[in-house]
Parts: structure tokens; C-alpha cells; sequence
């Protein structure tokens, strides 16, 4: 497993992103995140919904966050979507 050193990565604009990520979410969807992650490795953000989406919502969800994001398939819990730094 690889692992980015603590240094490069600016934690704080991590958790602004997700901060961002919410809100968004949240206005769209009302509140179902599952999860929310940063996966240093892919260097994004991982959503997993609490519920599945079908096409229109995940196109509306992804063209109203601020940050490049792809619908990324079905998980366990609901929709997942990865987001570009």
C-alpha cells in the first residue's frame, strides 16, 4: 500500500471540499450521505450515498458540485461518486 506523506496533503482544504460536498448533498438530496471519505491513494474524495440514484439524479448531483466528480457505481448502501482534487 502506498502512502502519501502527511506533508503534501492540505488536510484543511480536504475538509473544506467535504464541507462543500455536504451542503451540496444536502440541498440536493436532503441528507443521505452513507460515507465520505478522502482516499489518499486515488488522491479524491469518496461519496457513498445512504440511498441508489437512478441516472437523472446522479447527473443532477455531479453537475451541481463545484469539484469534477463521476458516478462511480452501485455500493452496499446506495450511489457512490468519486471527487477530483
Amino acid at each position: 500500500m502506498i502512502d502519501v506523506p502527511s506533508s503534501s496533503v492540505d488536510f484543511d482544504a480536504i475538509w473544506r471540499y467535504q464541507d462543500e460536498v455536504r451542503t451540496v448533498v444536502n440541498a440536493c438530496l436532503g441528507d443521505c450521505i452513507w460515507d465520505l471519505n478522502y482516499d489518499s491513494i486515488r488522491q479524491c474524495i469518496e461519496l457513498e450515498l445512504g440511498r441508489h440514484l437512478n441516472d437523472e439524479e446522479q447527473e443532477m448531483l455531479s453537475s451541481q458540485l463545484t469539484l469534477p466528480a463521476d458516478y462511480d457505481g452501485e455500493g452496499d448502501n446506495g450511489s457512490i461518486f468519486v471527487i477530483y482534487l
